[in-house]
């Protein structure tokens, strides 16, 4: 019987581990696995009003896309409702250069660049000095493999 369970509780965490990252992939905006933060809890208009990443707070937050947005101020929350495409990351918080190379990888809220008026994410500062040798070039092929590259 405790062989049986344990085979059980085996088969149920090996289920969990391969469905909820696919899961978490196929949202429009990058959550991660185990959350429902857009943005890894950071400010999305911060990096346009204050040029750097800055964390959000539970009091000041909305849902947008299926994710929950954390801001840093009232007013911060206040213009994102009222033009959240403005603010929302590009390829829904997912990283550029991933969806530029045709699929998805995290977006890291602290390796970020806006390029005409837009907010890009990259997975990592590695990723990110890739991504920064082609910005434009990469922009133009993330345009088009997005949201294709959903759920791959």
């Amino acid at each position: 019987m405790i062989r049986s369970m344990f085979a059980a509780i085996a088969s149920a965490l090996a289920f969990v581990a391969t469905v909820l990252p696919v899961h978490a992939r196929d949202a429009d905006v990058y959550t991660g696995t185990f959350s429902s933060l857009a943005v890894g809890g950071y400010d999305a208009v911060a990096y346009f009003k204050q040029n750097r990443p800055v964390e959000g707070v539970a009091p000041f937050s909305t849902d947008y896309k299926g994710a929950t947005w954390r801001f840093s101020s009232q007013e911060n929350l206040n213009a994102f409702k009222a033009n959240p495409t403005a603010y929302a990351p590009q390829y829904g918080g997912y990283c550029a250069w991933a969806v530029s190379q045709g699929y998805t990888a995290s977006g890291d809220p602290q390796f970020w660049k806006i390029v005409g008026g837009k907010l890009y994410l990259n997975y990592d500062s590695d990723v990110q000095k890739k991504w920064e040798k082609d910005i434009p070039g990469f922009i133009v092929k993330g345009h088009k493999n997005w949201p294709g590259v959903l759920g791959k």
